[in-house]
């Protein structure tokens, strides 16, 4: 498995979380099979979306793709987003 990081600011986080929802079909033909949403604890209105990745391509190809740049833009996304891929080494929960 992988991991799929996204960081950006949104203006208004119940718009964006509402098509982030909408989104999900995408999310899962692009590669990415759950995730997890978290909120800057200083920065409400920065987001970072942890992203379970079962196939690298087509996750790279989905961070690229007109879908999720036009979902960012009808949720009020500010700015580039900040994307990362990770190989996962080890994953514990506590």
């Amino acid at each position: 498995m992988a991991t799929m990081i996204v960081k950006h600011k949104v203006a208004d986080y119940a718009k964006w979380k509402t098509v982030f929802d909408a989104h999900q079909k995408d999310r899962l033909e692009g590669g990415i099979s759950g995730h997890s949403v978290c909120r800057m604890a200083d920065d409400p209105h920065t987001v970072v979306i942890i992203g379970r990745v079962k196939d690298l391509s087509k996750a790279r190809a989905f961070a690229k793709s007109d879908t999720l740049k036009n979902a960012m833009m009808k949720a009020g996304v500010q700015g580039a987003p900040e994307i990362w891929f990770l190989n996962d080494e080890e994953d514990k929960r506590y």
